[in-house]
């Protein structure tokens, strides 16, 4: 007999309870009103005896218990044999669906569905993996306020390494906090020994992920939990420039130069000044440069200790005096930041 989660929820409720009793007492009498037909418990009584946990007792009517390891493989097994099908036949499903879904991107007759919505976290997920794992060239992502979660590192990693070893290019943009996660650090040092490019950028950006210069899929308006793939080859080709712009400008992830460190610390320090001359509140402020409110409080508080300010009010006038906007660091040579 196959046993499903209708079956454990009874056996667990009412049938393991009286097994347990059954135990305890050394037997069941075959006439308990209980376990008779239409008795409370004859739905669990009938599934203990056909699981085999109870038996007659030879020289009586009576029920008396099994152990339980003896009659466990009989319905575990099954179920793990079933499991151990039903996801060999996943995974031949989800194989055909690739191979229509690869034909389908590539057909000239689908060129009609240039934006598409997708809602669910999950979903979005399934596609974006689906979608990365069919890179044939190049991989653009770009990744504002992300600190790689290490419980999902492993896929993710297992993926883009299998597609950098293809010969794919991959190049990934953070903003200047990834740096202090150091699940991103791992992240970052695995698929640069496989040829992977990560550079970090002091300025907010959105989310964007572009495959093979063909397929692009950002966030909605919609809001969260919600992305919308474009095949609109202008479309791309713009947002790919927008990223290029962007990627000129960062700056390498994996380097250990003090010198690096000390740029990256001015470049956050100078979008702090532009935030809060812009009348930004606090949140917003952080959003924009990817870390926590108490982090970017942090950054106000150094402000105001630089330029002997007690509060923001002061700040802002000490800064104008000085002529200071926060945009002084964009003037100088990349060499001399």
């Amino acid at each position: 007999m196959s046993f499903d989660s209708d079956h454990r929820a009874l056996f667990e409720s009412e049938a393991s309870p009286l097994y347990e009793e059954i135990v305890l007492t050394g037997r069941l009498s075959a006439g308990d009103a209980r376990i008779v037909p239409g008795g409370e418990l004859a739905a669990a009584f009938e599934l203990l005896r056909e699981i085999g946990l109870v038996t007659r007792r030879d020289d009586s009517d009576d029920w008396v218990a099994v152990d339980p390891a003896a009659v466990q493989a009989q319905v575990v097994a099954p179920l793990g044999q079933q499991g151990a099908e039903l996801i060999a036949e996943s995974a031949h499903w989800a194989q055909a669906f690739t191979t229509l879904t690869h034909a389908w991107r590539r057909s000239p007759n689908t060129s009609g569905e240039q934006f598409t919505s997708i809602r669910g976290g999950e979903t979005i997920s399934g596609f974006v993996a689906s979608l990365v794992s069919e890179a044939e060239e190049e991989l653009l992502t770009a990744q504002p306020q992300n600190r790689r979660n290490i419980k999902g590192l492993a896929d993710v990693v297992n993926r883009e390494i299998s597609v950098l070893r293809r010969g794919v290019r991959m190049r990934t943009l953070y903003q200047h906090a990834a740096r202090r996660s150091s699940d991103t650090r791992k992240y970052v040092v695995l698929v640069s020994a496989e040829g992977a490019e990560v550079r970090t950028l002091d300025e907010f950006f959105n989310r964007l992920i572009v495959v093979d210069r063909r397929i692009a899929v950002i966030p909605s308006h919609e809001g969260l939990d919600t992305a919308t793939v474009i095949r609109e080859p202008s479309m791309v080709a713009y947002l790919v420039d927008m990223f290029e712009r962007h990627w000129e400008r960062a700056r390498p992830f994996a380097s250990g130069e003090s010198s690096l460190t000390q740029d990256i610390a001015a470049e956050q320090r100078a979008m702090t000044i532009r935030m809060l001359l812009e009348g930004r509140p606090d949140p917003a402020g952080a959003t924009r440069l990817g870390v926590s409110p108490r982090t970017y409080a942090g950054y106000v508080a150094d402000l105001k200790a630089e330029f002997d300010a007690e509060t923001r009010f002061q700040l802002g006038y000490a800064m104008g005096k000085l002529g200071i906007s926060g945009r002084e660091i964009e003037q100088l040579p990349r060499r001399a930041r």
